[in-house]
């Protein structure tokens, strides 16, 4: 006598695209980006104020780009995919573009303070 034995498959399910409003990515991504410039001047003030200069301060945009992001993603929980094509939308987007801005805000503040 043989035995069969019966194996259960997955069945394959087709994945619907997910559709996006243009204008509440957009709206999403123009907050990030707003998010991201205040940071960037507020944390060029602070680095100017303390007084960091060289590659010092530049560890301190990056440090502080990374607890935004962090924040970020914290408040966006599980759902970022609710308003979110990507998450590297919530780590990465904008954080060469604040730079200039934090260097901005670092150099004038550190001129007011330690030169003058």
């Amino acid at each position: 006598m043989a035995t069969t034995i019966a194996v259960k498959t997955k069945q394959k399910t087709k994945r619907e695209p997910t559709a996006y409003n243009e204008m509440a990515v957009r709206q999403n991504n123009g907050i990030l980006d707003y998010c991201r410039t205040s940071m960037s001047s507020l944390s060029g003030g602070a680095a100017g104020i303390l007084g960091l200069t060289g590659l010092y301060g530049f560890a301190f945009y990056f440090l502080m780009a990374f607890v935004l992001s962090f924040f970020l993603l914290m408040k966006a929980g599980t759902s970022w995919n609710k308003f979110f094509i990507s998450r590297n939308d919530l780590i990465t987007k904008g954080l060469f573009g604040g730079l200039f801005t934090y260097v901005l805000c670092w150099t004038f503040l550190y001129g007011m303070v330690h030169v003058y």
